[in-house]
């Protein structure tokens, strides 16, 4: 009896034994297979480390990212230059350097000429009205025909809100001014200045102050006083104009590989396109808000004189910018698409605007 208790005692430990041996070789199996699940992508942009409005909606979007799929993908954040350069940011993510990027569509407009369309128009539309036109008018689905061919996603990816018209380092009494100024203007907005007589120069936003402070530039235009007090334009040039006819929107663009977002679980896509939806919405308030801000900053703190362009000016813009998108529908293919897509939304949203916002505006005085 006692050999057979010690028989039983012992197979009974064996037995423990070899389930324990089991357990810690599963988990020593599980361990890398768990690790392998945990995804990590790059982001490059355009913008300095935490420049208000873009910069800090890229990084709000890596940590949304992280968070919200508890940090079963995570995105490492790269500012301009850090792993490539500020204007580089499309191909980057075109060619897999990075699979994300943050970054504005006026930036592509020597690849595709209507890739400004996703960022401002001239005397086009307002924030809430370009929300609805990608949204819901159509504008996401010619947005991403535009892109298709470069393997590249795009979406609204944070937004400045209304831009300011821009920082002069003399003052503009006429249309005659423009003539031979050196602005840096990219976009639809300088093709329309070129035709005015100035000269537009497309510089990565970095570089801005120290082309203003040099000469190499005569005058700038960025984003609202919240981002333009960041990049310190105050300190090269006094005098800032309105209204910002070139760009009366500010959407940043948040730029994914096709091939990497269709590689994602269905569970962790949701999570990037919601994160950058997020992000969009509160970037729009927030800008708005910071903007109110910090324009009394530069006004009473800097002495920075806001002044209205002059009126000659603006008519011959607004005349000048109907000649420059027409030559859209010239183009054809998926650029005259754009423009068509566009124009129907501004077509659609011009008479409740007028009818409610603007008379609600000039009411309220």
């Amino acid at each position: 009896m006692s050999g057979r208790n010690v028989s039983r005692r012992k197979a009974l430990s064996l037995a423990g034994m070899g389930a324990a041996a089991a357990a810690s070789a599963s988990s020593a199996l599980a361990t890398p297979a768990l690790a392998q699940t945990a995804i990590r992508w790059n982001m490059v942009t355009s913008w300095p480390r935490d420049l208000p409005g873009p910069g800090v909606s890229a990084r709000r979007i890596c940590e949304a990212i992280s968070t919200m799929s508890d940090g079963k993908l995570t995105v490492d954040l790269h500012s301009a230059g850090e792993l490539v350069p500020a204007l580089e940011v499309f191909d980057a993510v075109a060619d897999g350097t990075a699979e994300m990027g943050h970054t504005a569509s006026f930036f592509w407009q020597g690849k595709m000429a209507a890739a400004p369309f996703f960022t401002a128009v001239p005397f086009g539309l307002t924030p809430l009205e370009h929300m609805c036109w990608i949204e819901r008018g159509g504008g996401q689905e010619v947005w991403d025909a535009l892109y298709e061919p470069f393997g590249v996603r795009p979406f609204m990816g944070g937004n400045t809100g209304f831009q300011m018209g821009g920082w002069y380092k003399r003052r503009v009494t006429g249309l005659d001014d423009l003539k031979g100024l050196k602005i840096r203007m990219p976009g639809l907005g300088g093709e329309v200045m070129r035709r005015l007589g100035a000269t537009p120069v497309s510089l990565a936003p970095g570089e801005i102050l120290p082309a203003l402070q040099s000469g190499l530039i005569d005058a700038t235009e960025f984003l609202g006083p919240s981002g333009d007090l960041a990049m310190g334009f105050h300190q090269a040039a006094k005098f800032y104009y309105a209204p910002g006819w070139h760009e009366p929107n500010g959407t940043g663009e948040a730029l994914i590989g096709a091939k990497a977002l269709e590689g994602l679980p269905a569970d962790l896509r949701a999570i990037v396109l919601h994160a950058i939806r997020a992000e969009n919405a509160l970037s729009v308030a927030e800008g708005e808000w910071m903007n109110a801000l910090q324009l009394n900053a530069l006004t009473e703190k800097h002495g920075v004189t806001v002044l209205p362009f002059p009126d000659d000016m603006i008519r011959a813009a607004r005349r000048v910018t109907g000649e420059v998108l027409a030559d859209f529908e010239e183009m054809g293919g998926a650029d005259a698409a754009v423009y068509r897509s566009f124009l129907k939304a501004r077509e659609a949203m011009g008479p409740w605007t007028h009818a409610n916002e603007l008379q609600y505006l000039t009411a309220r005085g």
